[in-house]
């Protein structure tokens, strides 16, 4: 076999392949918040959620914004009390991506959210249930043109089994007999549980019953690494499988954070492009540099990079790798990349080595390549 016959067979072999592990999203309706449209036609949306009272109009906008600036496409609040619902409406006129309105117990304060032009309104079937209140926050939700997200929790069901993942269902398709009977459509559907298995569980049966968006996400799971472990597993086994049209990664944390991980989590499974890929490897005793400390000033260039976004950039893969022995394979296979050894990094471009660079001045001297663009 000839060169030529050999690298069309390679490619056909490759293309085999990625088609074979190629993500087909689950076909949905599609739900428009605010400006954002959701389900299978439209990239998966990032979510975050506000950690302080809506009532503290300042804080609450301070904290958006950050948001906004990290990527998220979606944010939620809280609206405990009347105080909070009428903050709603000063908060909605200084941010730049929807909002949802989180209401528990109390429809009144949902129908509060929707006058003060919020993008969507979350219902917890758990505690808002009666059918006459329901009926008038999807009236509310009607006049307003405003979708509801049904957000059910297994820390809130009325129906208490042992088989968690049947409860969940059970509750949102009992709460949805409300919906059809109004003839209401714009809905979004989540089913979330602490547990993998369950969550996973009742979002796959969800997923079987019903042709609306599914906000994917986890509950109640614990510290900040736990809650990236426990999302990422639950979530991206999830999104793997087609399911998923908005997600949310649950930390106790900052939400910006939040944000991060699910940017990088759908990234990683190619459902969103969010710029350049850094890859870095997890550095040993052989590695001659602080390896974390060059590929966090490096990551931080990146993000404030003008034009990272482009088409140019952002589908490329850059590799900060930290010695001689997987080092400079991986930096050739990138775009771009640095192999640093005792004495100097080797820098590489397209897969040819194009220079060398002292040890101090090897991520400064990338990022200026990547700057002038390849």
């Amino acid at each position: 076999m000839n060169e030529a016959k050999a690298k069309k067979l390679t490619l056909v072999l490759h293309n085999t392949i990625i088609n074979m592990y190629k993500i087909e999203r689950r076909k949905t309706r599609t739900v428009k918040i605010g400006k954002i449209k959701i389900g299978s036609g439209h990239p998966v949306a990032v979510q975050s959620m506000v950690k302080v009272r809506a009532q503290n109009v300042a804080k609450s906008v301070e904290e958006i914004r950050k948001l906004e600036i990290a990527g998220c496409d979606i944010v939620r609040i809280a609206v405990e009390d009347e105080k909070d619902a009428r903050a709603l409406k000063d908060i909605k006129k200084r941010i730049n991506i929807p909002l949802v309105a989180d209401i528990h117990f109390d429809h009144r304060l949902a129908l509060l959210a929707a006058e003060a032009g919020v993008d969507k309104i979350r219902l917890n079937p758990g505690n808002i249930y009666r059918v006459h209140e329901v009926r008038a926050v999807i009236a509310a939700a009607k006049n307003a043109r405003i979708p509801i997200r049904i957000g059910a929790n297994s820390g809130s069901l009325r129906i208490r089994s042992r088989d968690a993942a049947g409860a969940l269902v059970a509750s949102v398709v009992d709460y949805l007999k409300i919906f059809k009977k109004a003839r209401f459509k714009d809905i979004v559907i989540s089913l979330k549980g602490s547990d993998i298995t369950d969550t996973i569980t009742a979002y796959e049966k969800m997923a079987s019953l019903c042709g609306y968006p599914l906000h994917v996400g986890m509950t109640a799971t614990g510290l900040p690494l736990d809650g990236i472990v426990k999302s990422s597993v639950g979530i991206g086994i999830l999104l793997f499988r087609g399911i998923g049209d908005t997600i949310r990664i649950s930390l106790l944390d900052e939400p910006r954070q939040e944000v991060a991980v699910a940017k990088f989590l759908l990234n990683s499974l190619g459902l969103r492009n969010f710029g350049p890929e850094l890859i870095c490897c997890p550095a040993c005793g052989r590695c001659e540099v602080d390896l974390l400390k060059k590929a966090q000033r490096f990551q931080e260039w990146l993000d404030k990079l003008p034009g990272a976004q482009s088409s140019k950039l952002k589908n490329l893969r850059i590799a900060l790798m930290g010695c001689v022995v997987n080092g400079p394979g991986e930096a050739r296979e990138a775009d771009l990349g640095i192999a640093f050894s005792r004495h100097k990094g080797v820098l590489f471009k397209k897969g040819k080595i194009v220079g060398t660079v002292s040890l101090g001045r090897g991520e400064e001297t990338l990022f200026a390549i990547l700057k002038k663009g390849l």
